[in-house]
């Protein structure tokens, strides 16, 4: 029960210190350190240096029509929190992802003089509605698992634009390892995004929060701000801090 225990703990916050677990426990880091060996064996925690959390996630990567249904609800409040800080005459990215794609249905008919810039070819028809908007697709090779256009040809486009603002979907925020996703084709794509905008806004539900999974697409230091939702636990305590704005809707 108290390794159960330990592995409750350590998905609530992404993140545990020995010493921390033993005081939430009340036994000693001995102990606390035997049950991690065990849980750390049948790979159900991974130690650092003082430390456990998480596993790598390495679950498989699921088709868009499958994420969309998880946490729903949480990503449209999610959607429609990051859509009210696009501005009349924005140039945007709007990336990939079952959370990006309730951004672009968030965004208001009443814009004008916007430019969505996208390689998410389900979000480019989602944007076909609004009169006030620009549409342009990168090209590239599509990915039908979430309808995304990767390399070759994507990554010219998006070196000659310069953005206000990137929305960007993620696998996983980390304080330690960053942002994270679990394509490494999509994560060059979101790279070079992030390079070429101002503000980077991530959009992530609460499931992503204090996880880790397998491209890294930036560190918490080139984040603008984190729009997530209060579904879930409260976020890491690191995590919090080492963003500057982070909203829960």
């Amino acid at each position: 029960m108290r390794r159960s225990e330990i592995v409750s703990l350590v998905k609530q916050h992404g993140e545990l210190p020995v010493t921390e677990l033993s005081k939430l426990l009340g036994v000693s880091e001995v102990t606390v350190r035997s049950d991690l060996k065990v849980l750390a064996d049948a790979g159900q925690v991974r130690r650092t240096r003082g430390s456990v959390r998480l596993p790598m996630d390495v679950r498989r990567e699921s088709p868009l029509e499958e994420t969309r249904l998880e946490h729903s609800a949480a990503k449209r409040r999610i959607g429609r929190a990051a859509a009210a800080l696009i501005r009349d005459g924005e140039t945007v990215f709007i990336d990939v992802g079952s959370t990006t794609t309730e951004v672009a249905r968030a965004l208001s008919p009443t814009l004008q003089g916007v430019t969505v810039v996208t390689n998410g070819l389900n979000i480019a028809l989602e944007l076909e509605r609004l009169p006030g908007v620009r549409v342009i697709v990168t090209g590239g090779t599509l990915r039908p698992l979430q309808h995304s256009l990767v390399s070759p040809y994507a990554l010219d486009v998006l070196r000659h634009i310069h953005a206000d603002r990137l929305f960007l979907g993620c696998n996983g925020v980390h304080a330690e390892h960053g942002v994270t996703n679990a394509n490494h084709e999509e994560a060059e794509i979101k790279r070079v995004m992030v390079a070429q905008s101002r503000e980077i806004v991530v959009v992530a539900d609460h499931s992503k929060l204090g996880r880790t999974s397998r491209a890294l697409i930036a560190t918490t230091d080139r984040i603008t701000a984190l729009v997530s939702d209060r579904s879930g636990p409260a976020p890491p305590a690191d995590l919090r801090s080492a963003i500057p704005e982070l909203h829960l809707v």
